[in-house]
């Protein structure tokens, strides 16, 4: 199937916002909003969205969260809220100037728990869930990771994997990251913080390797389902399920998607 590559900067009351979106000929299905982790953006989801349009035969959408990528730098108030916050503030610029109607919000990692915040805050318009490695809660194989990461990026020239994505904003992103996980604050934070529920169908992916969080992140996420809900557990994967395991998690999101019938 032909994918064309459409990229888009979105004006916001806060600053432009970059956007990705992978068109096919099929514009009336739901469109999949991509939701990045918390040190992506739209380029290091690589091939992965284009792969997943041709195969479910839907556009793709991704976008750069203010303080990523090539979107403006993030305005400021940053806060252990950030979660809920993309879904009620900042998500909606962006979601009305791509003039979408309806969508299925697909994230992986903390983007995970942004796109089920967006579930839950946003019933009428969320035809479907997707997560990826989502994290739900605080755990102790969470917070050794976010360690082993912190410890990484210190040793020299590590920090410019992130300029190379993020420009003069990498230091903001790994702060943002680190910074908020290890806090004494953001300790008893869980994902029915930001999504007390929602109603869409859910599909909960997640590799039994995962560096970040155990599996009971899927069965936590899915316990927040009033309706239907699949769970998807990889062998062999890590953190980024995508990288590891493309086919089984594209395989996985078309049998999904055509059973849920959005």
């Amino acid at each position: 199937m032909n994918v064309e590559i459409e990229d888009r900067y979105l004006p916001t009351e806060h600053g432009e916002v970059f956007t990705r979106r992978w068109r096919t000929s099929h514009t009336r299905e739901t469109p999949i909003v991509l939701l990045h982790d918390s040190l992506g953006c739209v380029e290091l989801w690589r091939d992965f969205p284009e792969r997943l349009a041709a195969a479910t035969a839907r556009d793709v959408i991704a976008y750069d969260r203010l303080g990523f990528g090539r979107s403006a730098p993030h305005p400021g108030g940053w806060s252990n809220h950030f979660i809920r916050d993309e879904a009620e503030h900042f998500f909606s610029p962006v979601w009305q100037g791509l003039d979408l109607e309806h969508f299925i919000a697909f994230g992986t990692s903390v983007g995970g728990a942004i796109a089920t915040s967006l579930a839950a805050h946003h019933p009428r318009h969320c035809r479907a869930l997707i997560t990826e490695s989502a994290i739900a809660f605080v755990e102790d194989r969470t917070l050794h990771g976010i360690r082993q990461a912190q410890a990484a990026f210190a040793e020299p020239g590590q920090l410019e994997r992130l300029r190379r994505y993020h420009g003069d904003k990498a230091e903001w992103v790994l702060s943002a990251w680190v910074d908020t996980w290890l806090s004494e604050g953001y300790a008893g934070w869980t994902l029915k913080d930001s999504a007390p529920g929602f109603a869409c169908p859910l599909l909960a992916v997640h590799g039994m390797e995962d560096e970040y969080g155990s599996v009971v992140h899927a069965q936590r996420i899915a316990a927040l389902a009033r309706g239907a809900a699949r769970e998807l557990l990889l062998d062999d994967c890590r953190h980024i399920s995508h990288r590891d395991q493309p086919e089984a998690v594209i395989k996985a999101v078309g049998r999904f998607l055509q059973a849920v019938a959005c």
